[in-house]
């Protein structure tokens, strides 16, 4: 296999444009919450469907993620990469350009698309990239990125829709994919392709395994009109269930399969995106809930509710930086760890949130809480799950990451949606859903 490392001057101009791509995607996955409302007025989504403009982008990320990654090692990285920021940066204008909701929802799936194939691949073209020092620099600095655009779409989402509108949150990415993919060919060496890439790649498998997961996804978010035990939600998660077996049942007869054998047994791995499921889903959860109850019972702006996240959005900062000074000396477990307390921690506290609650004492509390820990959990489980992946199958790790990044904002939101809409009010919804994410059967009361 062809090297693919640069030399030093050029190589954290890799970085920069690779993680501007990365923040770009993993910002839009939040961006769009503090504008729902204004959507949902302009475009006419009934209040069932509203969730459908964040879960379809998830969706089609987290379903095709593992794809995308496999496609990295076997089409190219920089190809890889290229052709989902196209597709990523052409649908985002059609989402601005939007009409109805059909129309929305179609182009947040074609986001997803291109989001699939973009995020895989960028994260092994870092992970092929670099070694040693600098390498744990550049995925610490990739974890601190994937919580931050998080947390600064909501804030982003705030700014634009209350100084421009709604469509804007779509339009900007377009500038950026431009010049991006401008940038790439000129910094990113194109590396190596296997021969025989198209004959190797498991289609099947990556059919069954969306179709698994979406189905899955389908089952909770159905929930909040269906109820958990209806023969929908049943019938959808058993459907589920069995798309998701076969997909083993497929993986093991396969000469070529898209998820070798071998990987389950990357223990560093395996555990490193069971942690990034979770930490995932209780953040993009927890933003949903919150903008909703910031705009509908604290009747804040969609400035204010942007604005309201930005010590959040500075804590995952903070957070990230106090783990990557832990790193050298304590290994990844204790920041890991700590940072998942402190998620916990701050789901109670904000599940204690009432209908006359304040800002800065029920709120904000759990927000810089919440921040610190997922800056210490992401950068943690970022360097922890690439540790013992090698180059030839670091496309496909990264696939693994990526989708359980994307595929627990898909859950989280479902889940904490789901939960929050069965209350009999939404003030009382919001105290439920944070219970869920918290671990703890106290009464929120």
């Amino acid at each position: 296999m062809v090297d693919t490392r640069v030399n030093t001057s050029r190589s954290w101009a890799v970085l920069v444009l690779i993680a501007l791509a990365q923040f770009m995607v993993i910002l839009d996955a939040t961006v769009v919450n503090v504008a729902l409302p204004s959507i949902g007025d302009d475009l006419g989504f009934a209040n069932g469907q509203l969730q459908w403009v964040v879960s379809a982008y998830l969706l089609f990320t987290g379903g095709l993620m593992l794809l995308g990654g496999r496609l990295a090692d076997l089409a190219g990285r920089r190809h890889v990469f290229l052709t989902g920021l196209a597709i990523f940066t052409a649908a985002s204008l059609a989402s601005g350009l939007a009409w109805s909701p059909g129309s929305l929802i179609v182009s947040r799936a074609a986001q997803g698309l291109g989001a699939a194939l973009l995020l895989p691949s960028a994260l092994s073209i870092i992970t092929t990239t670099y070694e040693g020092h600098q390498r744990t620099v550049a995925l610490g600095i990739w974890g601190a990125l994937a919580s931050a655009g998080a947390a600064a779409g909501v804030l982003f989402g705030g700014i634009i829709t209350s100084a421009l509108s709604w469509e804007w949150v779509f339009f900007i990415n377009v500038p950026v994919g431009v010049v991006v993919a401008l940038m790439v060919p000129r910094f990113v060496p194109a590396g190596s392709r296997p021969e025989g890439a198209r004959a190797r790649l498991d289609i099947f498998g990556a059919a069954t395994v969306m179709a698994g997961l979406v189905s899955i996804v389908l089952a909770i978010q159905g929930t909040t009109d269906h109820g958990w035990t209806s023969a929908r939600t049943v019938g959808l998660a058993a459907a589920g269930a069995a798309l998701l077996a076969a997909f083993a049942a497929i993986e093991r007869r396969s000469a070529r399969p898209l998820v070798p054998p071998a990987t389950w047994q990357i223990r560093s791995l395996v555990s490193s995106a069971t942690v990034m499921l979770v930490a995932t889903g209780i953040l993009v959860g927890s933003f949903f809930l919150s903008t909703l109850f910031l705009q509908r019972v604290m009747d804040a702006s969609p400035m204010e509710t942007g604005l309201a996240f930005l010590p959040l959005t500075l804590m995952i900062l903070a957070g990230a930086h106090v783990a990557q000074h832990l790193l050298p000396k304590a290994g990844s477990k204790p920041p890991m760890a700590a940072g998942l307390l402190l998620m916990a921690a701050a789901s109670f506290v904000l599940s204690r949130a009432g209908a006359d609650a304040g800002y800065a004492a029920d709120l904000l509390p759990g927000f810089l809480a919440l921040g610190l820990g997922v800056g210490m959990t992401l950068v943690a489980v970022s360097i922890a799950a690439m540790a013992d992946v090698g180059h030839h199958d670091a496309g496909l790790a990264s696939g693994l990451m990526t989708t359980a990044h994307e595929l627990g904002a898909a859950i989280g939101v479902a889940v904490l949606a789901s939960v929050a809409t069965a209350g009999s009010g939404i003030a009382d919804g919001f105290g439920d859903g944070f219970l869920v994410a918290a671990p703890s059967r106290r009464p929120w009361r």
